[in-house]
């Protein structure tokens, strides 16, 4: 009878449409059916996501290249049952049509995590195995407790690739055409005015 008992306590998997209705603005990832809980973002962590939000916000929609958005925002990698939530997403225009409401129905062509000390072993683990997988062109792992910044693109082979920073510490995005980024910009304290990059991206006078 005990086994029957614990059989009847473990939790129905739910579908995606039923995690969105049920898990509707709580952070939260979708695993096979399974809800993983995203704990709250520490406030260095989310000062370079917005940092990130804002800076590339005014560049994509300057420059015409798509969509982007920052957690919470939900996009589904459907042949692998999972509903992640990066920090941020980026589209090109020509995808625009997979985004839903409330989530992004495909990889995007741009996924950024930015590690902290509960996500470490996820985002380069589990994330980068599933992002691989799904064909995201393109995964930044920023890490600002360990001031480690990882870029990585995907191969002809379908694998991801460690794009190595020149000496002059400056990475340019594929995947955001013509942007490219001062990895120094991500580790100073503050961190630089948004404008005063804009302005040496020449986005901005």
């Amino acid at each position: 009878m005990a086994a029957i008992a614990n059989l009847q306590s473990v939790p129905p998997k739910l579908s995606y449409e039923e995690f969105l209705t049920a898990y509707d603005g709580v952070r939260a990832e979708w695993v096979d059916g399974e809800v993983v809980m995203v704990l709250p973002a520490s406030d260095r962590h989310q000062d370079l996501v917005d940092f990130l939000v804002a800076l590339l916000h005014i560049y994509i929609e300057t420059k015409e290249l798509g969509w982007v958005r920052s957690a919470p925002f939900q996009m589904r990698l459907t042949p692998l049952a999972r509903g992640r939530e990066p920090d941020l997403l980026f589209v090109k225009k020509e995808r625009i049509d997979l985004i839903q409401a409330t989530y992004l129905n495909g990889p995007a062509d741009l996924a950024v995590e930015v590690t902290s000390p509960e996500s470490l072993l996820r985002d380069r683990g589990e994330k980068f195995a599933e992002y691989e997988l799904a064909g995201i062109p393109e995964y930044w792992l920023l890490d600002p407790d360990r001031q480690r910044a990882d870029f990585y693109v995907l191969g002809t082979d379908g694998r991801y690739r460690l794009v190595t920073v020149g000496e002059d510490g400056i990475y340019h995005s594929q995947a955001l055409a013509g942007f490219w980024l001062k990895v120094s910009w991500l580790w100073q304290n503050p961190l630089p005015k948004v404008l005063t990059v804009l302005r040496e991206l020449k986005i901005m006078e």
